[in-house]
């Protein structure tokens, strides 16, 4: 699919099908007014009959009418006259998206940059309708033998500017939204390859050939022993009742001088978890597969930053493994040392995203970095504090947090800062080791403890923790798979970071 935008009269605009919002007051919206005169007032004939209601996410698509170029017209309703939240923007283009897929048009140009949205502007409206292009149009049909047809005529998406001088703007946007799907299409799809065929060797020849097709991104794999001998004992522990292999992948983007200081982003690689020998019941390990949307994150973050060129350095660091048991698996009270050389008693073999963050969060001081900021489905706890809105948010710099929290407010892809307060440390505390990885009586706060326990290996730079197990995936329903989420969050922070 192309995106991009142009300028021009819209009633000379040759086009498979013209987009034109229009309200439920008979007011008609400045676009909409210039194609009713050019239709000799068709528009507001179809007001009047009441063809043409204008209700948010009603639609009306007319073939061939005189007057204009355009082969098709969608007459989009936007409900009442004057700004709409940014959440009814969203829906309305997602609305939008579906119905010009079951029209036959090959290419669109929408008038959507002058629906009113409070404080956002055209650039962000255009991005928005991107995701939502993508949202209406992703499948994942990989494994199935026969997959659905699919009716896709659209080859081409313009955005109208009704100013010129606002045509560089738009495009730059259209570029950063196609650079954010396509990042979100390659987290999606691999979090939904199935867990027999996505193992960690699998997500390591996947970060050799993504650096084989961009020159600008280096790629080293460890194994197992090259982790014994880093002392990666957390990480070890882990992966013990596994047959596969665990991999710590790194890939390198070189977009800023040498020596400037590296973003590095930590991706959860937990292939598939069935919690170890503190084995989950059955019905909790569907969706286990997606344990590993920290990695899938990193992935398309990358992509997206090697697409729009972000003059930054960036280091994907992913560690990855299966949790399984079995009779070499690390039993509940098994005390195992880290990387730091801090021991660790492992309560609970559930609990083993942290024990993989943490030996990778201290891999990562070797990069001398500006920030770190780790991403992982955690703790099915964030589900219960946040629901399925914002993603979880820890940091123990406020200026990266609050960084974090306006790209999050910027994009759509929203977080909420949990406080990381000493009371919550204490519950970690342990008789035999240096701390527990869960406490020894629930306190609740499960995200929270869990954000302090990662917190214990971050302590020689700014550091932040996303927790997305409540944003990663769609569990259940027709939509069951992952979302993309965070990779518009994070690529909205490596933006806002080059214009600082």
């Amino acid at each position: 699919m192309e995106f991009n935008v142009k300028s021009g009269q819209l009633e000379k605009q040759r086009t498979g099908c013209l987009v034109i919002p229009v309200y439920e007051s008979k007011h008609l919206s400045a676009q909409a007014h210039k194609i009713n005169e050019a239709t000799q007032g068709y528009i507001a004939q179809l007001q009047r009959r009441g063809d043409l209601t204008g209700k948010q996410g009603h639609w009306l698509l007319i073939n061939h009418i005189d007057g204009i170029a355009a082969e098709r017209i969608l007459l989009l309703g936007c409900g009442k006259e004057g700004e709409i939240k940014e959440y009814q923007f969203r829906e309305l283009m997602l609305k939008m998206m579906l119905a010009l897929n079951e029209t036959a048009a090959q290419d669109a140009l929408l008038c959507i940059t002058e629906i009113p949205v409070k404080e956002r502007d055209h650039c962000w409206k255009i991005r928005q309708a991107i995701q939502a292009y993508h949202f209406a149009t992703y499948r994942f049909d990989e494994f199935k033998s026969k997959a659905e047809p699919q009716r896709r005529h659209l080859q081409r998406i313009l955005f109208h500017m009704g100013n010129r001088k606002e045509v560089t703007y738009g495009e730059r946007a259209a570029q950063e939204g196609q650079a954010i799907v396509q990042g979100m299409e390659i987290a999606k799809n691999l979090a939904n390859i199935p867990a027999n065929i996505c193992t960690p060797s699998f997500l390591a020849d996947k970060a050799k050939k993504f650096a084989k097709q961009h020159p600008k991104l280096n790629c080293a794999i460890l194994d197992e022993k090259q982790m014994q001998a880093l002392n990666m004992g957390l990480l070890l522990s882990v992966t013990a009742g596994s047959q596969s292999d665990a991999k710590l992948i790194t890939m390198e983007y070189r977009g800023a001088h040498k020596e400037t200081k590296p973003i590095v982003l930590v991706g959860k690689g937990i292939t598939f978890d069935t919690g170890g020998n503190s084995i989950k019941v059955p019905p909790h390990m569907i969706g286990m597969k997606y344990d590993m949307c920290g990695a899938a994150t990193v992935f398309g973050v990358l992509s997206a930053a090697l697409e729009l060129a972000l003059p930054l350095n960036i280091i994907g660091v992913i560690p990855s493994c299966e949790n399984m048991p079995g009779p070499d698996a690390t039993r509940p009270e098994d005390i195992v040392t880290s990387m730091s050389g801090q021991t660790v008693e492992i309560l609970n073999t559930d609990a083993e995203g942290r024990l993989i963050l943490a030996d990778a969060l201290t891999y990562c001081e070797r990069f001398h970095p500006d920030i770190v900021i780790d991403i992982a489905t955690l703790t099915g706890a964030c589900s219960l504090a946040l629901g399925p809105y914002p993603s979880g948010l820890m940091s123990n710099t406020q200026e990266l947090a609050d960084a974090l929290y306006n790209a999050g407010m910027q994009s759509g892809d929203t977080v909420w800062q949990l406080p990381l307060w000493d009371e919550y440390h204490e519950a970690l505390k342990s008789e035999f080791a240096d701390f527990s990885n869960v406490p020894i009586s629930s306190i609740g706060a499960g995200t929270i403890v869990a954000g302090c326990f990662l917190a214990k290996f971050t302590q020689k730079y700014q550091w932040a923790h996303l927790d997305v197990a409540n944003t990663a995936t769609y569990s259940s329903g027709p939509k069951r798979g992952a979302t993309g989420r965070p990779v518009p969050l994070l690529v909205q922070y490596l933006i806002n970071r080059c214009q600082a």
